[in-house]
C-alpha cells in the first residue's frame, strides 16, 4: 500500500522551512561578508598592491573609525540626511499626488506620459549642472537632484497600484453612495499601499544617491563634498571611509521604510509578516 500523507506532518515541514528561511540569512549574510573581507585582505597582502590603489581593510578601516571622531564629517553627513529626506519628502508628495490623478483620469494618463517618459530617459545626472546654474551651490540645487530621482519610481508604482484596483470594488463603493474621497481612503489607499512603499523603498535609495552626485558635482558641503575632498588629497582609505558611511545611510533609510511597511500594511505578505489566524 502506498504511504498516506500526513496533514501534521506536512504542516510541521512547512513552519521549519519557513523559520530557516527567516533566520538562515543572519548567518549566511555575516559568513559571505566576512569572506569578501578575507579576500580582499589576501590579495592586498599577497599581490603587495599599492595602498593608494587599494588600502587593507585595516587601514580602511582605521580611516573610518577616524571618520565617526571627526565632528567634521557629521556635519557634512547631516547636510546629505537633510538634503535627502527633505528631498525624497517633495517626491513623494508629488509622485503620490499625481500617480492617484493619472491612474484615475485615462486621458490625463495618455497626456502626460509622453513627457514623463522624455524626462525620464534622460540620465538624472544629465539635470545636475543645469540645476547648480538655476539654483546655485547650496542646498536647493541637492534637494531638487534628490526630489527628481525619488519622484519617478514613486509615480510609477502608484499608478501601478490605482489602476490594479478592481472595478467590482469601485462598483460597489459606487452604489454605496461613496463619495470621491471615501472611495480613495478606504478602497484606493490601502489598496496601492504595497504598490506605493516598494517604490519609496526604490525612491528613498535614489534620493541619497541624487544628494551625493549633486554635491559630487557642484557642492561645498555633504558627504558627496566630503568624497570629492578625500580624493583630491590622494586618501584612498579615507575614500572608502566615506563610501561605508553612505553605504550605512542607505541601509538605514532603506530599513526605516521596510519597518513602515510592516506598520502600515501588515496584512500583506510583502511585509514579511505572519498573517493573522
Amino acid at each position: 500500500m502506498p504511504d498516506m500523507a500526513i496533514p501534521g506532518e506536512s504542516v510541521s515541514t512547512n513552519e521549519t522551512r519557513r523559520k530557516q528561511g527567516t533566520t538562515l540569512p543572519w548567518l549566511t549574510t555575516p559568513i559571505l561578508a566576512l569572506a569578501l573581507i578575507g579576500t580582499w585582505q589576501f590579495y592586498v597582502s599577497q599581490s603587495h598592491i599599492s595602498a593608494f590603489i587599494l588600502p587593507s581593510p585595516a587601514s580602511v578601516g582605521r580611516a573610518w573609525l577616524d571618520l565617526l571622531d571627526s565632528p567634521r564629517a557629521w556635519g557634512h553627513a547631516q547636510t546629505t540626511i537633510y538634503e535627502t529626506l527633505v528631498g525624497f519628502a517633495w517626491g513623494l508628495f508629488i509622485g503620490v499626488g499625481l500617480g492617484v490623478l493619472i491612474g484615475r483620469i485615462r486621458w490625463l494618463e495618455m497626456t502626460l506620459n509622453p513627457f514623463i517618459v522624455a524626462i525620464q530617459v534622460v540620465p538624472k545626472v544629465a539635470f545636475v549642472p543645469l540645476f547648480v546654474v538655476w539654483f546655485g551651490f547650496g542646498i536647493t540645487s541637492k534637494v531638487i537632484v534628490s526630489a527628481v530621482l525619488a519622484f519617478f519610481p514613486i509615480l510609477t508604482n502608484t499608478v501601478l497600484g490605482v489602476k490594479s484596483v478592481e472595478s467590482s470594488h469601485r462598483d460597489v463603493m459606487t452604489s454605496l453612495n461613496s463619495s470621491r474621497f471615501a472611495v480613495f481612503y478606504r478602497l484606493e489607499l490601502p489598496s496601492s499601499l504595497p504598490y506605493i512603499l516598494t517604490g519609496m523603498e526604490i525612491g528613498i535609495v535614489l534620493a541619497i544617491i541624487g544628494a551625493i552626485v549633486g554635491e559630487y558635482l557642484g557642492g561645498n558641503s555633504g558627504l558627496g563634498y566630503l568624497l570629492i575632498s578625500k580624493m583630491n588629497a590622494f586618501e584612498t582609505d579615507g575614500l572608502f571611509a566615506v563610501m561605508i558611511h553612505m553605504t550605512i545611510l542607505g541601509f538605514v533609510f532603506y530599513f526605516a521604510v521596510g519597518i513602515l511597511r510592516r506598520l502600515l500594511i501588515p496584512w500583506h505578505q510583502s511585509s514579511g509578516l505572519d498573517p493573522a489566524p
